[in-house]
This record gives C-alpha cells, structure tokens and sequence, in this order.
C-alpha cells in the first residue's frame, strides 16, 4: 500500500489549493481514505475523510463548508479542495487510508493503517 500526497504550498488568506493522494499497490476502491493535518507543536488531527463508496464524509468542524473532498477511483486518487484558507489552516497534510472505516469520528490516527508523506500547505496572513 503506497500513498502519495502532492499539492501543498504557500498561499495568501483567502485563497485556495488542491491536494491530491495517489494511491497504488492495493484495491483504491475498497478503502475509506482520510486527510490529517499537523501544525508545529500540536497533534495530528483529522480534517476530512471520505468512505470506499464516496458516499459519504465527515468534516471537521473547522473546515466545513471550505473544504471538500472527493475521488476518483478510475485513478486511485482522492482530492481535497480548500477554499477561503486561514493562516491557521497552516500545516503538513497527511494522506492515509484503512480498508475500516473510523468507528470515531474526529478519527484518531489509529484508524489508518497507510499513510502517505505529507504535504506543506503555509496560508499567510
């Protein structure tokens, strides 16, 4: 199992990036994919996930009506749209994807088995 998360950068307030994980090695469209984040000195929180069928999401409350995920599974990929950013959106992002879906929800990083590098995403104020 290999992810591969890609799109992070630097942008101003109010602004918007799309992150991307590629997947690959494993049955994509068995598994509930997840999106976590981690700002210096602070725990890796769960921001967004989606389930195997993309029926189905949980937001963080922090990010609700901002960002929104989405896959496509011809191409083993999950993207994260976010919009309207705030300099306290600044962290790395982590991709990561288990083949359970979180019993919990904020997720605990526990709940996923694979993880992919992360991503910088800096929003300047």
């Amino acid at each position: 199992v290999q992810l591969q998360a890609s799109g992070g950068g630097l942008v101003q307030a109010g602004g918007s990036l799309r992150l991307s994980c590629a997947a690959s090695g494993f049955t994509f469209d068995d598994y509930t994919v997840g999106w976590f984040r981690q700002a210096p000195g602070k725990e890796r929180e769960g921001v967004i996930t989606i389930n195997n069928s993309g029926d189905s999401t949980w937001y963080a409350d922090s990010v609700k009506g901002r960002f929104t995920i989405s896959r496509d599974d011809a191409k083993n990929t999950v993207h994260l749209q976010m919009n309207s950013l705030k300099p306290e959106d600044t962290a790395v992002y982590y991709c990561a994807a288990d083949l359970v879906p979180p019993r919990h929800y904020p997720p605990p990083t526990s709940a996923f088995a694979s993880w992919g590098q992360g991503t910088q995403v800096t929003v300047s104020s």
